[in-house]
C-alpha cells in the first residue's frame, strides 16, 4: 500500500490557535539571544553606524518578503509540516527529506540546543555553579557538567509542557514572547530618549558611511569597493541568524484556526514586528554606547570599549549599564532568561511537527507519525528532545550551527523558487493568498540571499562547505533509507 502524502493527510489536531497566538510564536521563535550580542561582531566587520543600521533593514526586507513568499505556500497547503510539505510539492520526496534530514540533524535542535546553552548562561550570572567551565566528566568533545544538566533540564520541562497539549504551549509562549517584547521596547524608548539628548547618537552619525575592519588587537583597516561588499554580505550572516525560525509557524498549520488565511498574517505581522524592533535596538544601542572602542582588559568602561568591544559581545548589556549602572548585568539577564526559554518553547513546539509530517510519509521513524490523547505528536517531541540533548553534551552543536545557516539559507531560496514551479505546474491550484509583488519580490530576494550566500562560500569556505555537506549526506541516507523498506 503506498504510503499517505502530507498532503493529502486527515490530521486529529486541534485547531486551537488564533491570528494573535500564530503571530506570537512567529515573533517568539524569532528573537532568542542573537539580538543582545550579534551587533558587536557586525560593528568590529564594518566600523560604520550606517552600513550597521543599513544591515539590520534589508535585513528585514529580506525577511518580511520571503515571510511574504511563504504566505501563499501557507495558504495552499495548510498542512503540518510547512515548509518541508512545500519543498515535497514542488521538488518530490528526495528533496523534501533532504530537508527534514537536515533540520532534524542541525538546524532546529541544534538552534534548540544552542538557545538552551544561552538560557544557562545567563543563569550563571545568579547561580555560578552552571558555568559550562565546571564540568565534572570530559571525554573528548563530551562535557557533562551541572550547567549542560540545566540544559537538558529546561528541554525536558518545556517538551513535556508541549506534550500535555496545544494549549500549555500557547500559554507559555504568549506569556514570554509579550514579557521580551515589552521589555525590548522598554530599551528601545529609554535608550533612544536618553541618546537625542546626551549627544552620543549624532556623534556615532558623524561619518556615518566611513566603513572599516577592526581586528581582536584594535588593528583598524578601511574599507571600500569588493572589500566592503565582502565583509557586508559576511556580516549578514549574524542578522539573518537573528531574524531566523520565522517558518515555524508554517511547521504547527495543522493547528491553527482558519490557516489559509491566518499563517500569511501570522508570517507578515510577525516578521515586521521583530525586524522593526530589531532595527530600532541598534538605533537605541547607538544611542547609548559609541560604536567604536578599544579591546584589551586595560579597558574596563562600557563606554570606553564601546559597541564593538562590548564585554564578551554583550552590547545590550553594556548598553542598559549606562541607564542603571552595574544592575543591568541582573536585568539583562533575567530579560535574556525569558526570551532564550520563550524561543525555545516556540522551537520544540513547532519542530516536531515536521517530523510528524515526514514519518506520514514514511520518511522518518514510523513511531513519530502517531498523536497522543492530548492531539499532540509526543514521541517526535521526545525523540526532539533526545537529540537536542545530546547535542547540548557534544560541545560541537555550535559548530554545526554555523554550517547550517548557510544550508538554511539555502533551503529558503529553494522553498520561494518553488512558487514558481508551482505556479507552472499547477495552475488551477487554490491560492486563498498570492505573494506580494509576484514575481518580482520573491524573484529579488532569491537572487540577493544567492548573493549572499557567494559570499559567504568565499569568505567562510570551510563552514559553508560543511553546511552543504550535511545536507548532502541526507541523499545517500534517503536512498538506503528506502531500499530497505523495499
Amino acid at each position: 500500500m503506498a504510503q499517505p502524502t502530507a498532503v493529502d493527510e486527515k490530521t486529529e489536531f486541534k485547531r486551537s490557535l488564533g491570528l494573535t497566538d500564530s503571530t506570537l510564536i512567529v515573533s517568539g521563535s524569532m528573537i532568542g539571544s542573537g539580538i543582545f550580542i550579534v551587533s558587536a561582531d557586525m560593528a568590529r566587520s564594518l566600523g560604520s553606524s550606517g552600513w550597521l543600521l543599513m544591515l539590520w533593514v534589508i535585513t528585514g526586507v529580506l525577511t518580511v518578503s520571503a515571510a511574504l513568499s511563504y504566505g501563499e505556500l501557507a495558504g495552499m497547503m495548510p498542512k503540518a509540516g510547512g515548509q518541508y510539505v512545500y519543498i515535497q510539492r514542488a521538488y518530490g520526496r528526495l528533496l523534501g527529506f533532504v530537508y527534514g534530514w537536515t533540520v532534524f540533524t542541525v538546524i532546529q535542535t541544534g538552534t534548540i540546543a544552542a538557545v538552551a546553552v544561552a538560557f544557562t548562561k545567563y543563569s550563571a550570572v545568579f547561580f555560578p555553579a552552571l558555568n559550562p567551565e565546571n564540568a565534572f566528566y570530559t571525554l573528548g568533545s563530551l562535557k557533562i557538567s551541572l550547567g549542560s544538566l540545566y540544559a537538558i533540564s529546561s528541554l525536558v520541562l518545556l517538551t513535556w509542557l508541549d506534550s500535555r497539549g496545544v494549549q500549555s504551549g500557547k500559554i507559555i509562549q504568549n506569556l514570554f514572547t509579550s514579557t521580551k517584547l515589552i521589555a525590548l521596547f522598554g530599551v528601545i524608548v529609554l535608550g533612544i530618549g536618553i541618546g537625542m539628548s546626551n549627544g552620543m547618537l549624532s556623534a556615532n552619525f558623524q561619518n556615518a558611511w566611513q566603513a572599516t575592519t577592526t581586528s581582536a588587537t584594535g588593528s583598524v583597516v578601511p574599507l571600500a569597493g569588493m572589500a566592503l561588499l565582502l565583509a557586508f554580505g559576511t556580516s549578514m550572516i549574524g542578522s539573518l541568524f537573528s531574524a531566523d525560525a520565522w517558518n515555524n509557524v508554517t511547521f504547527i498549520a495543522g493547528e491553527i484556526k482558519n490557516p489559509r488565511k491566518n499563517i500569511p498574517l501570522a508570517l507578515f505581522f510577525g516578521t515586521l514586528i521583530v525586524t522593526t524592533i530589531y532595527a530600532l535596538a541598534n538605533v537605541a544601542y547607538l544611542s547609548l554606547l559609541p560604536l567604536h572602542g578599544s579591546p584589551g582588559a586595560a579597558v574596563t568602561d562600557v563606554i570606553g570599549r564601546g559597541i564593538q568591544f562590548a564585554d564578551q559581545d554583550r552590547v545590550a548589556t553594556a548598553a542598559v549599564s549606562t541607564i542603571f549602572g552595574d544592575v543591568a548585568v541582573s536585568i539583562m539577564a533575567v530579560l535574556i532568561m525569558v526570551s532564550t526559554f520563550g524561543c525555545n518553547n516556540g522551537l520544540i513546539l513547532a519542530g516536531a511537527r515536521l517530523y510528524y509530517a515526514m514519518a506520514k510519509d514514511g520518511l522518518f521513524i514510523k513511531q513519530a507519525s502517531s498523536l497522543n490523547k492530548n492531539s499532540v505528536p509526543e514521541k517526535a517531541l521526545w525523540l526532539q528532545c533526545l537529540w537536542a540533548s545530546l547535542l547540548c553534551l557534544s560541545g560541537t552543536y555550535g559548530d554545526l550551527l554555523d554550517y547550517c545557516t548557510f544550508a538554511s539559507l539555502i533551503f529558503y531560496m529553494i522553498t520561494i523558487a518553488g512558487l514558481f514551479i508551482l505556479r507552472r505546474k499547477e495552475p488551477q491550484a487554490e491560492r486563498p493568498y498570492r505573494a506580494f509583488g509576484y514575481p518580482i519580490v520573491p524573484a529579488l530576494y532569491i537572487v540577493a540571499t544567492l548573493l549572499i550566500c557567494v559570499i559567504l562560500l568565499y569568505t567562510k569556505t570551510f563552514n559553508t562547505g560543511m553546511g552543504l555537506l550535511i545536507a548532502g549526506i541526507g541523499v545517500p541516507v534517503f536512498y538506503l533509507t528506502q531500499r530497505g523498506k523495499k
